[in-house]
């Protein structure tokens, strides 16, 4: 569940000083609107067609997109981003009303900008669990059945209003009999009978995307959609969440300024996790901040430095640190919370990282290219030229201002524009990291608007390019040891090219030689040539059957003059879609 310790301007009565969740339980709010998911029993078929209807209504307004004769007035660039606009909210507030599984999906999408337009991007990032709380008499049965005691047995009090509510469960407050105050979390009821539903639905979805002419083209949506039951089902499991709680709070031990809820294991399950109570103020109240006494700029700092700790040198992050789930202690500390969404970076890919660095370092597109797609967030086609270029405009606009100057939020913003309807294949893991550092530095600017991302940044990326390779510790080392690594590759290509010169002349020899030649215009024309002749095949057969439907029909034989013209809409029908084909290869080129 995302954000179940989500802060706001206002705190309960009955748990002084602890921020509550903008996902607050309010009764009106939950008696606007009723959702169909939220039930322990779910109608496969009803959800099947619920579902459906909202992805076509989307594939009709995509269709919509692209066709000119749509826009009243004629079409413009800015009345198609006006529409997307309108189509954004269209789509959250779908999502919000199709449960859980659409809400999680809708804030994985909002990072996946190489996807889908900014508009849909920024629209999805606003997406949150506002949904109404389940009886206390529900929670109480889930934690009795996993826990197989009942609950006065437990805590010697358990608050039965829940402080925070969420798409996949809510929180209470408690206490144990040993005095201690923890926070119990709940996973919604029915939830993964509801994942199991939702989640095959969807994989139809996705196979029908795939085999799409159009929207399959370079997109691999069956990963993307194994991708997203990983993360989704990860987030089901509250033990494995209480592991990464352990994990977070085991890499911070050393620093003082950073606390962890503490897990109680004896009162956790798969469904249940129970935690210690941290209260604090929310980072993105400021004023609660100020008469607090607390140094925001410090803070800003400090919230920088944590999350570039967590990325460069414990390679286990926080994967949604979004302002709801960092809090301030009254003492200065940070507090995270929610440990349901977390990244991790393998050792292999630091040395994919480097080689990106010294890429762009360099200016040099090619090694850029070659490197993102061993890190597999690029897509190999078979022309890459429009990538390349891409890429070498990015690098001659990025470098054009000092490292300290450079925003993050302007850098993410060039990516995802450069990647949208590109062959660009960002994992989760890089669209995590992208996400979490605008979000830092929007709160770091907030905080202080005089902060600057890049300057926190500069000494951990010195230190990753001091420390890569052989580990010396020197940059000029590091260099040489690039150098030396390039002049040996060079070596070996020489040294072996004098037998693939022999190999080659051999394979002529014997006739084993292929040699593929490519003409883009004499493709096409042959292309072309077949659709026509299969386009005269098509028309001569409808014309057939319209004729002998008439000669049918005059003569009286009317039954058999409507299977004529029946049989005749086939050939008929694709004829038609021949020429929409023939059309397209035309404007194509």
């Amino acid at each position: 569940m995302s954000a179940i310790f989500q802060s706001s301007d206002n705190y309960l009565p009955h748990a002084p000083n602890y921020p509550v969740s903008t996902q607050n339980i309010s009764k009106p709010e939950a008696a606007k609107k009723s959702y169909r998911w939220n039930r322990e029993n779910y109608s496969r078929l009803r959800r099947r067609i619920d579902i459906w209807i909202f992805v076509l209504s989307f594939l009709f307004k995509l269709w919509c997109n692209g066709k000119k004769w749509t826009y009243q007035g004629g079409y413009t660039e800015e009345k198609l981003a006006a529409r997307r606009q309108k189509q954004a909210v269209w789509i959250r507030e779908n999502l919000l009303e199709l449960g859980p599984t659409f809400i999680k999906v809708g804030q994985l999408f909002s990072t996946r900008a190489d996807l889908f337009p900014s508009e849909y991007v920024t629209e999805l990032s606003k997406l949150q669990d506002k949904v109404p709380a389940f009886t206390y008499e529900q929670a109480a049965a889930i934690i009795e059945s996993d826990m197989a005691k009942p609950i006065p047995v437990l805590f010697r009090s358990f608050d039965p209003t829940p402080i925070a509510a969420a798409s996949l469960g809510q929180v209470h407050k408690a206490t144990l009999y040993s005095g201690e105050e923890v926070v119990v979390k709940i996973q919604r009821p029915g939830l993964k009978t509801l994942f199991s539903i939702d989640l095959a639905i969807l994989k139809t979805i996705a196979i029908y995307f795939q085999n799409h002419p159009r929207w399959g083209k370079g997109r691999d949506w069956i990963g993307i959609y194994e991708e997203c039951c990983k993360i989704l089902w990860q987030e089901t499991d509250y033990l494995n969440e209480g592991r990464n709680a352990d994990t977070f709070r085991r890499n911070f031990r050393g620093q003082d300024w950073v606390k962890v809820p503490r897990v109680y294991w004896r009162y956790s399950s798969p469904r249940t996790l129970t935690l210690e109570y941290l209260p604090g103020i929310k980072i993105s109240h400021y004023e609660a901040l100020e008469a607090a006494g607390l140094d925001r700029k410090l803070l800003a700092q400090l919230g920088a430095k944590a999350y570039l700790q967590q990325l460069l040198n414990d390679g286990f992050f926080h994967a949604d640190p979004h302002p709801g789930n960092v809090a301030v202690s009254t003492e200065g500390s940070l507090i995270f919370y929610d440990f349901g969404m977390m990244g991790e970076i393998k050792n292999n890919v630091r040395e994919g990282m480097m080689d990106t660095l010294f890429g762009i370092a360099q200016k040099d597109a090619d090694r850029v290219v070659n490197s993102l797609i061993d890190l597999g967030a690029l897509k190999p086609t078979g022309d890459m030229s429009p990538v390349r270029r891409s890429i070498q405009f990015l690098l001659d606009n990025f470098l054009d201002k000092p490292f300290e100057a450079q925003s993050i939020d302007r850098i993410s913003e060039d990516l995802y524009e450069i990647a949208y309807d590109q062959p660009f294949r960002f994992p989760a893991t890089f669209t995590f990291v992208l996400r979490a550092f605008s979000t830092i530095e929007g709160v770091g600017k907030g905080l202080d608007p005089d902060f600057n991302f890049m300057e926190v940044a500069q000494p951990f990326a010195m230190q990753l390019m001091n420390d890569s390779n052989l580990g010396n510790g020197n940059l000029s080392n590091t260099i040489l040891d690039e150098l030396s690594r390039q002049a040996v590759k060079v070596s070996s290509s020489a040294i072996n090219l004098p037998q693939k010169l022999e190999d080659t002349i051999e394979k002529l020899e014997r006739g084993d030689l292929r040699v593929r030649i490519r003409s883009t215009e004499s493709d096409r024309l042959v292309r072309r040539l077949g659709s026509i002749q299969m386009g005269t095949n098509y028309a001569l057969l409808t014309s057939a059957f319209v004729l002998s439907a008439t000669l049918l029909f005059v003569n009286g034989y009317w039954q058999f003059a409507i299977g004529a013209i029946s049989i005749g809409a086939i050939p008929g029908f694709s004829l038609f879609r021949l020429l929409r084909k023939i059309d397209r290869i035309d404007r194509m080129y």
